[in-house]
């Protein structure tokens, strides 16, 4: 009899419990959460909508704060009225390139987050992996890194251009795991400043959600959506792990 009971896996006996397992990867949000978010995106978005006949107000691009920029273009190009003839395809890419090389000129000079660095080594020295999510494609991301000389930090970096939906979607997330060859969501914790960023965390099912206050969303904004914690910025994270 005992030999038998002995057989039987602990997590299948009633009321055994187990500690939940320790944080392997801590994916980060670029925009806002690692690297300040002085209200460029949306400002830049709105000027190369607007350079091309497409109409925008800041209200309605605030509400896609996170999302895939291409995605975003795409929505106010759809959804604009347009003389006959013009190519909805073609209009997009001319707007979305125009979009990444302004952004990627102001972005030489915008700083990271205060305490973001030292946060990541500190991570990084304590033995958790690193990644980040984005709604910027490769070519902005590059840039950003390759910058700040942070590359070197990162088990991945995934873009909006690497997934077929972005975010609230979940894609990102598991690219980021995947690439860091962690199979658990239970061993993974997402970091963002807006909804989105949350609802995606969220629809991924990992173990820590958590919001930050340094980007584009105010507490009263995040605490809406399904989170496990709210910070002040990623400067606190550490902090949070040890615990």
């Amino acid at each position: 009899a005992f030999a038998a009971a002995a057989a039987v896996p602990a997590a299948a006996l009633p009321g055994v419990r187990h500690p939940a397992p320790a944080i392997r990867l801590v994916v980060l949000d670029v925009g806002g959460t690692i690297v300040e978010d002085r209200g460029d995106v949306p400002e830049t978005l709105r000027s190369a909508l607007g350079h091309h006949g497409v109409d925008s107000t800041p209200e309605q691009i605030k509400q896609w704060r996170g999302a895939s920029k291409r995605e975003i273009v795409r929505h106010f190009v759809d959804r604009q009225s347009l003389p006959p003839g013009v190519d909805r395809d073609q209009l997009t890419a001319a707007i979305y390139d125009e979009f990444t090389a302004n952004l990627i000129a102001i972005y030489r000079s915008v700083p990271p987050i205060a305490g973001a660095e030292d946060a990541i080594r500190q991570l990084r020295q304590s033995g958790v992996l690193l990644a980040t999510t984005t709604g910027f494609d490769r070519a902005i991301t590059t840039s950003i890194f390759r910058r700040l000389g942070w590359e070197q930090y990162f088990a991945a970096t995934i873009c909006s251009d690497d997934v077929a939906q972005g975010r609230p979607s979940p894609y990102m997330l598991f690219h980021a795991m995947e690439s860091a060859r962690v199979a658990s969501v239970a061993e993974v914790m997402a970091v963002g400043d807006t909804p989105l960023d949350l609802q995606a965390g969220t629809n991924a099912g990992l173990r820590a959600v958590v919001g930050v206050l340094s980007g584009a969303s105010t507490a009263e904004v995040l605490r809406r959506e399904p989170h496990t914690h709210i910070l002040p910025s990623v400067a606190s994270l550490p902090a949070l792990l040890r615990r």
